[in-house]
């Protein structure tokens, strides 16, 4: 399957979200918070560094819980605002 390729927009999003999630994990290793999450910690290093800028909704459901941040606030920043 051939993806197509990521709009600017998507990747600009995508490193926002890495950038959150390096935040939120502050002093623990990637090592902790992927095992905790369910996930290799080379998939985490990918999304922290923007590498996977759309993550499947799970696997940032699962990081948000171990996070303790709420998907909400998650999806307020990460979503454009629109001017009105």
């Amino acid at each position: 399957m051939v993806r197509p390729p990521l709009t600017p927009e998507e990747r600009l999003r995508g490193e926002r979200l890495g950038l959150l999630l390096r935040q939120a994990r502050g002093e623990r290793s990637i090592v902790e918070v992927a095992a905790a999450a369910g996930m290799s910690a080379e998939t985490l290093r990918k999304i922290e560094t923007g590498r996977i800028a759309t993550p499947a909704f799970f696997t940032i459901a699962a990081l948000a819980e171990v996070l303790h941040i709420p998907l909400d606030h998650l999806a307020a920043r990460l979503t454009p605002s629109v001017p009105t």
